[in-house]
């Protein structure tokens, strides 16, 4: 059967994306950032898995306010890199995999879950950045990607509670693949910041740190944190940290942490990475 061998979570700030394609990784300002994923580039072509469920937000590409889903699943054969104004990124299409997709969407559904299903759509930095953080500049992505898109820009968003849920969902989805597929999950955004009004440019770091220790190990308490400690404690933006618990969810249990990154500041917010594995 399919398995989900592994979680990951890292921010997708789109400067990172920017440093990449310019060749400006090992500048002063973004060597101590960079340097934060090189076990992970290591560790994962080791790993090798065969599909990524990476969860990201969109950030007006291909959604707007006349289409909002809470949770959309794409699964399409191909998605091409948004333009976000300043041209589509030069970075290689990212390739799906439509049957664990429609299968991983009709299991979701028939546990409850209501997903939007799309099967076309531009992908923006929110996915893309992430997997520049972790492949570098390949002429192909040497993985296969399932977008799985959280509405984190217009409220309500879904509680942290039931992006849980959504994760334990996902996992008993995979393990009831049948081919034999090392799939990774992804949860993408944040950490703590704040992009407009009196209180742009807010990082709080200890509170960041606090929940990536929520991630780790038996404790399910980031599931219950309300709304409104998100807006307070972590700014406007930091509410895309809801997407990391549907990694969390999908690992079971309890996790064991193998690599763990935090960096201030890095364009106007925090730069937080984590890699757990399942202790099955």
């Amino acid at each position: 059967m399919a398995r989900i061998t592994a979680g990951v979570g890292s921010s997708h700030i789109p400067l990172l994306g920017v440093a990449v394609d310019q060749g400006k990784t090992t500048d002063d300002y973004f060597t101590p950032i960079f340097s934060g994923y090189e076990w992970t580039k290591e560790w994962i072509k080791g790993e090798k898995p065969d599909v990524i469920i990476l969860v990201y937000n969109d950030h007006a590409s291909a959604f707007d306010a006349n289409i909002i889903p809470t949770f959309a699943i794409g699964t399409g054969e191909r998605y091409k890199p948004a333009d976000e104004g300043w041209g589509p990124r030069e970075v290689p299409d990212v390739i799906g995999e439509p049957d664990l997709g429609w299968h991983i969407a009709q299991s979701l559904i028939l546990d409850e879950f209501d997903m939007t299903i799309i099967n076309e759509m531009d992908v923006d930095h929110g996915l893309t950045v992430p997997l520049s953080m972790m492949f570098g500049q390949p002429e192909a992505w040497p993985v296969k990607v399932i977008p799985l898109a959280v509405n984190v820009v217009t409220y309500p968003v879904p509680t942290g509670n039931r992006c849980w849920l959504l994760g334990e969902a996902i996992r008993r989805a995979v393990e009831s693949y049948p081919e034999d597929l090392n799939v990774q999950i992804w949860g993408t955004g944040g950490m703590s910041h704040q992009l407009q009004g009196p209180r742009a440019g807010l990082i709080n770091a200890d509170w960041d740190n606090t929940f990536m220790d929520g991630l780790v190990g038996t404790s399910d308490k980031n599931r219950t944190i309300p709304h409104i400690e998100y807006l307070r404690e972590t700014g406007s933006e930091g509410i895309e940290m809801v997407m990391w618990l549907i990694m969390r969810g999908a690992l079971g249990a309890e996790t064991r942490l193998l690599h763990r990154h935090y960096h201030v500041p890095c364009s106007n917010t925090a730069v937080g990475h984590i890699v757990l594995e399942p202790v099955t």
